[in-house]
């Protein structure tokens, strides 16, 4: 170590996929106790660093020094064990399991041989509370939203007691109050002499807990800097290799709303209710249109979405496509009807990892390239060849496992694969959670062509620009109903934030149950 200080010091770590150079001689220096951010691009490098370091995939050349020895961890599980912990955006904990047992996995305390339940639902308990959550921990994780499984990850993380933290993308799911509690861990933990490596796409959370940065770009460490002394148009410009001034000029993706014009009702959603959260809904989608869909932690954005896609039954009114009455009782129907949907939890509902690019992308279109069975390869090839060109996919090949891709390729196939089977509508549950301001960008454009191209698009987001930027019209939802439409002139940060909190009740720590996905601002 060049310096007592330095915790962590990997050098010239270089690793070669098939046909991808994904680290080129790239470093990371962590110091003892410090907050230390990691950014860029999607496929930039960063999650191939954090799994060279953890042992999920070993290197093809360089060094590592962690706590000053040289060490090659074998798997995650052999990094934990020697003081490094990690809290993954697409959480991997068991959720069949209860909070209790996938807090302390593989260290249950045991007495007389046996689990003691008592101390294990205890100590988890106690855990949970000292990151801000009070829940029932003898529940099966499954039953909770995303949010309260993130928080059950990081305290599983804060448990071991580790020397080093690393965080990747932890406050997707969370809402503003929850993020505040992360960050009062992170400061637990920094006095107490741990270190945290963050890596995030929200900026501003960069700015406020961080205390270093490292750069990368094109599997390369390009600069690492205190976050004091670097602004935050300079980051993103060193982030995309472009000028400031250009960064700048881009500042959202989205063809502006009144640039846009609107044609039919596709969409009537009237009163709808359903048995999880859904008393009283109500919106409608034209086509050409990008219809917002707001709402704080239990509105019940999801449900909708999942609702009108046939995923969840309703119980009361009416849901109409073009004009008709839609008895759709299955996702399959709605498919056949012309609707398409993306999941915001890409891994437990959009991707089959272990299939490739192009199995991926055709999922939905199988029965229209198939005949007796047997599914046509040129009509394969020519809708992967397609949409890999048209939507600029970056993979090795269509046969690269989908898992292989960033975050933001990985949503750009998930698009394709409702794209080719022109949609009359298409429904977008967080199109640009965790991924880089650049695939970002990119992804904006995709939505505003769509809705050029006369596709009704109904958008849930979590980022208030993309709402006031990128939408025609804004529903707001608030226990399960809709209490607000927004319409061009009207939508404002203000005028969405005051529907959504406007006599709002309390909201539960379950929020929107299983299904459900993080609250707006």
């Amino acid at each position: 170590m060049d310096s007592p200080d330095v915790l962590l010091q990997m050098r010239d770590i270089c690793k070669i996929f098939p046909g991808n150079v994904a680290l080129d001689n790239a470093s990371l220096e962590v110091r003892r106790g410090e907050v230390h951010a990691l950014v860029g691009q999607n496929g930039a490098g960063k999650s191939t660093m954090i799994k060279i370091l953890t042992g999920a995939y070993q290197r093809d050349g360089g060094s590592i020094l962690f706590d000053g020895r040289a060490v090659a961890f074998r798997s995650p599980a052999d990094a934990q064990h020697n003081g490094i912990s990690t809290i993954y955006q697409e959480i991997n904990l068991v959720p069949l399991r209860s909070v209790a047992e996938n807090i302390m996995l593989g260290k249950e305390p045991t007495r007389l041989g046996m689990i003691d339940w008592r101390k294990m639902n205890a100590t988890a308990g106690e855990l949970l509370r000292h990151v801000g959550i009070e829940v029932d921990v003898t529940r099966p994780l499954a039953e909770f939203n995303i949010a309260i499984q993130q928080m059950v990850a990081i305290a599983r993380a804060v448990s071991f007691k580790s020397q080093l933290v690393v965080m990747d993308e932890p406050t997707s799911s969370l809402d503003d109050q929850e993020v505040e509690t992360l960050f009062d861990t992170i400061r637990r933990l920094k006095a107490n002499g741990v270190a945290v490596i963050f890596i995030s796409h929200r900026l501003d959370e960069l700015f406020a807990i961080c205390d270093r940065v490292t750069i990368m770009r094109d599997g390369k460490t390009i600069e690492t800097r205190d976050v004091k002394n670097i602004r935050k148009l300079e980051l993103v410009s060193r982030m995309l290799g472009r000028e400031i001034g250009e960064v700048q000029r881009g500042a959202t993706s989205f063809t502006r709303a009144g640039e846009r014009t609107a044609g039919e009702t596709i969409l009537e959603v009237e009163g709808v209710e359903s048995d999880t959260i859904l008393r009283n809904v109500s919106l409608d989608v034209r086509q050409g249109e990008i219809i917002g869909l707001a709402g704080l932690l239990g509105a019940g954005r999801t449900e909708t979405a999942r609702a009108i896609f046939g995923a969840d039954p309703i119980t009361a009114g009416e849901i109409r496509l073009k004009g008709k009455l839609l008895r759709m009782g299955s996702p399959a129907n709605a498919i056949k009807a012309g609707i398409g949907y993306c999941s915001e939890d890409r891994k437990a509902e959009g991707i089959v990892p272990e299939l490739s690019v192009a199995d991926n992308m055709v999922l939905a279109a199988l029965p229209h390239i198939s005949r007796n069975g047997l599914v046509s390869a040129e009509k394969r090839r020519q809708i992967v060849e397609e949409f890999v060109r048209v939507l600029g996919i970056k993979t090795s090949s269509p046969d690269q496992p989908i898992r292989e891709l960033s975050g933001g390729n990985q949503q750009k196939v998930l698009l394709a694969r409702w794209l080719c089977l022109h949609p009359e509508l298409l429904i977008l549950d967080e199109p640009t959670r965790g991924i880089d301001v650049g695939a970002k960008g990119e992804i904006q454009k995709i939505v505003s062509q769509l809705a050029e191209n006369g596709v009704g698009v109904l958008m849930i987001t979590s980022e208030i620009e993309e709402l006031t930027e990128g939408s025609d019209r804004v529903f707001v939802m608030r226990d399960g109903a809709s209490v607000a439409e927004l319409t061009e002139g009207e939508i404002s940060q203000g005028a969405i934030m005051t529907a959504m909190a406007a006599e709002a009740g309390s909201h539960s720590a379950e929020g929107e149950g299983a299904g459900a996905q993080g609250a707006v601002v």
